[in-house]
């Protein structure tokens, strides 16, 4: 299972101990806000993306689209999605769980600049009933990712 992926990876950090596991879904942005009793925009989603061989993730605002545009220019590609049966295979999460701890080996990790508004902010990990509480310090040492990147947009 993905979320003992992800717990696993989270407990180098000595802060397995805070994933929530839900009793409802949390697949989505507005599923998870529900059952985490925040505002949407704090969800921070883990979108996956391929670019040729390489497979990208992007850790945005519950609240933000990628901007095809701004992608473009940072990536040098077209924002191409993985489908969801590849999710799982290519990033060590299945959809509705997809975040940056415990991914395969190979897989880029970014932070959009849209979460850089909030403190705390509320990845999934691992599993489509899961989410931990970070800061975006915390967020930042724990996804390994490689650098903040301003590819999304925010919906009003």
């Amino acid at each position: 299972m993905s979320i003992e992926r992800a717990r696993a990876y989270l407990k180098q950090f000595g802060v397995d101990g805070r994933i929530k596991e839900l009793d409802e879904s949390s697949a989505t942005v507005e599923l998870a806000a529900a059952a985490l009793g925040v505002e949407e925009q704090r969800i921070a989603k883990t979108l996956s993306f391929s670019i040729g061989e390489r497979v990208i993730l992007i850790v945005a605002a519950g609240d933000a689209r990628v901007d095809n545009k701004k992608y473009k220019a940072e990536f040098s590609s077209k924002a191409k999605m993985l489908k969801w049966e590849e999710a799982e295979e290519k990033t060590g999460h299945a959809p509705g769980g997809v975040c940056p701890f415990g991914v395969k080996e190979g897989v880029e990790v970014y932070l959009d600049t849209s979460l850089k508004r909030f403190e705390t902010v509320f990845p999934a990990c691992g599993s489509s009933a899961s989410a931990i509480e970070l800061s975006i310090e915390e967020l930042e040492k724990f996804s390994g990712y490689l650098k903040w990147v301003d590819v999304c947009k925010t919906v009003e």
